[in-house]
């Protein structure tokens, strides 16, 4: 394998990678706070065809990126008042909550199908951009520096800050943080939110930066990878990292075993395609198991919060 083809692996990998990880970290703060949301793919297919809309319509990628973080977010709304004020169970409103981002992004995006908009590229010069080996470093769309800054960021506010330990206290004990004055419906809420934009961001990749058109079902069922993503990762921002790349990786090997010879076909593109949905299942089930002796979930993850 020559240099060329190993940087291109890369570039595709981390751009490949770069909507999961932002659904995924979103997601690792709603399940900190100990709301389990399962609807990330309806998140992420609003985000796409809002975002891709509103490029299409401006074409401004900085206003379909903001649009599309909007959409996610207030359509994490609607899980959270059903959730958190109506205490709806969590697991069938977010398989609800992806239902309803299909079809709406199936209507909305109708007037849409086959269009095509530019993709949103790397904002530095051609002379690294395109440059034999700089251009691993730097022939990337914004969003991809977007999502290695939010990993640090999530770190930092999780670790770091007293709002990211009253959120992680609502996630473990929320009767004990009730009890000391803290509101474990409004930190929910403002978890939710964030997961909800952040889904909304993550979706918005596929059209911006990897299938420059709206196809219905673009985002091709990768909210439930971000969701095991986390469960991978062990709530943590930096094993999130090294999962959403291993999954990004397994992907871009897909897209090679369809178009080179060689090395790639010893192993068929079919199986390629299915790995990540496999790795999915074998490791939700390995943390079922685990689940059984011990956890690094938060303890009051998915448990309705009902003040006494």
């Amino acid at each position: 394998m020559n240099i060329d083809l190993t940087i291109a692996i890369i570039i595709t990998m981390v751009g490949a990678s770069t909507p999961l990880l932002l659904a995924a970290l979103g997601e690792l703060v709603v399940e900190k706070s100990g709301v389990l949301n399962l609807g990330i793919e309806g998140m992420m297919l609003t985000g796409a065809v809002v975002g891709f809309a509103v490029t299409y319509t401006t074409g401004n990628p900085w206003l379909g990126i903001f649009a599309a973080a909007i959409a996610g977010a207030s359509v994490s709304m609607i899980f959270a008042f059903l959730t958190l004020t109506l205490s709806a169970n969590q697991v069938a409103t977010g398989l609800a909550l992806t239902i309803f981002g299909a079809g709406f992004s199936a209507l909305f995006g109708q007037p849409f199908t086959g269009k095509p908009i530019a993709l949103f590229k790397s904002i530095f010069p051609d002379s690294l951009t395109e440059h034999p080996i700089l251009r691993v470093f730097f022939d990337y769309s914004p969003l991809v520096y977007f999502s290695l800054f939010m990993v640090f960021a999530v770190y930092w506010f999780l670790q770091k800050t007293r709002a990211g330990l009253i959120l992680r206290a609502v996630g473990e004990n929320d009767h004990s943080a009730h009890s000391i004055g803290y509101s474990v419906i409004g930190v929910r809420y403002g978890a939710v939110a964030f997961g909800g934009a952040m889904a909304g961001i993550g979706g918005s990749c596929f059209p911006l930066i990897l299938t420059p058109q709206w196809v219905e079902g673009l985002t091709g069922g990768r909210g439930w990878i971000a969701l095991a993503l986390v469960v991978f990762a062990a709530w943590r921002p930096g094993r999130l990292l090294a999962g959403a790349y291993l999954f990004g990786l397994i992907a871009t090997m897909e897209l090679y075993a369809k178009a080179a010879g060689g090395s790639f076909r010893i192993i068929p593109s079919e199986l390629w395609a299915s790995l990540p949905y496999l790795a999915t299942i074998i490791v939700l089930v390995l943390i079922s198991i685990r689940h059984k002796t011990s956890s690094s979930a938060p303890a009051c993850l998915g448990k309705p919060f009902i003040p006494n």
